[in-house]
């Protein structure tokens, strides 16, 4: 037995749907491009549900939108993060932090894991959370996922969780691939089970609303969402400018307002928006090269601010790409922040 044991997941990673079966404890990488799990920062944070937020570095997903991008796309694009912490002293560190009276005042109740993607660090986790409850059996815990968990990460995710918060990018495969790198169908087979077997753990789904990319998206998603349960819990986040797509416009209020009265018209009962809208922007298209390899506008217009960053692998397809170890959208460092 040895300190470290609890990480054997990582000697064959299967944690995520990329199933990419590398030793990670040896210092190989897959499509998330991370070894060790590694925390990249923690802290009290008011956004629902109040908590102590730990952000994990690295992530499945290479996601044109990215708003923390300087953690998501860890190690490769150079911002430093705190590392890998023994799952003792960071429970103890999170448990300290929610009897603080600053997480009183805030009504911080539980430990949320974030980041990039906590999946691909999920026995990490598992240890974190179950070192926490030796202290306090009755803390709650929040996991913050874009859903692309196999089948059996996520019994284990929703073994140790009070609350999910979930994102779901895109309905349509293709748009989905554009926007992210990865497929739709594992997400949306995650999100049906959550919906239909587990929905007292599901604190909200989380749709981020952008102009022209999904904004054809939203009623599929919600007419997905309501053939679940219609009583589902549902927020639209406006988008704005980030990462790969810092010049293009931020969501408008009356997109937003659209979006819910969509989400209403499907049949959803619990539907609400957030987030500061009207950034301007421009459509930034460079459709060249790539313009015959989407079928969907909505795809290729992604497709093109992934080619501009970087992406020469079109459709875009980060489990099958060749270029996954050396990949540009990484190392891409944008001059606009919002």
């Amino acid at each position: 037995m040895t300190a470290l044991d609890f990480l054997g997941d990582l000697e064959k990673c299967e944690l995520c749907e990329h199933k990419c079966g590398v030793n990670r404890l040896r210092g190989e990488t897959g499509v998330c491009r991370v070894t060790m799990p590694t925390v990249a920062s923690a802290t009290l944070h008011p956004a629902p549900p109040e908590s102590y937020t730990v952000f994990m570095a690295g992530c499945n997903y290479k996601c044109l939108n990215c708003q923390n991008w300087t953690i998501s796309q860890y190690p490769d694009n150079g911002f430093g993060q705190r590392g890998y912490e023994d799952p003792k002293e960071l429970a103890e560190e999170c448990l300290n932090n929610l009897n603080s009276l600053s997480a009183k005042l805030m009504g911080a109740d539980r430990i949320f894991f974030s980041g990039g993607e906590p999946t691909i660090h999920l026995p990490y986790i598992e240890k974190v959370v179950e070192e926490a409850r030796r202290i306090n059996p009755n803390i709650k815990v929040n996991f913050d996922t874009n859903g692309y968990a196999t089948e059996e990460s996520l019994q284990r995710i929703l073994g140790f969780t009070t609350s999910i918060t979930y994102d779901l990018k895109a309905y349509n495969g293709e748009v989905h691939l554009a926007l992210t790198g990865a497929s739709s169908k594992p997400v949306l087979r995650n999100a049906e089970y959550i919906g239909r077997h587990t929905k007292d753990k599901l604190w909200e789904i989380r749709i981020l609303v952008i102009p022209r990319i999904n904004e054809d998206e939203i009623r599929p998603l919600t007419e997905f969402i309501a053939d679940t349960d219609p009583s589902l819990p549902v927020c639209f986040l406006a988008f704005r400018p980030n990462f790969a797509l810092e010049s293009h416009s931020g969501a408008d209020r009356n997109l937003m307002d659209k979006c819910a009265e969509i989400a209403k018209h499907s049949g959803l009962e619990n539907v609400y928006w957030s987030g500061n809208t009207g950034i301007p922007g421009r459509i930034v298209d460079v459709e060249s090269k790539i313009k015959e390899r989407y079928t969907s506008e909505n795809a290729r217009l992604a497709g093109s601010y992934a080619l501009y960053a970087g992406c020469q692998t079109h459709p875009r397809d980060c489990s099958t790409c060749i270029s996954n170890q050396a990949c540009k959208i990484k190392k891409y460092i944008p001059k606009i922040a919002t």
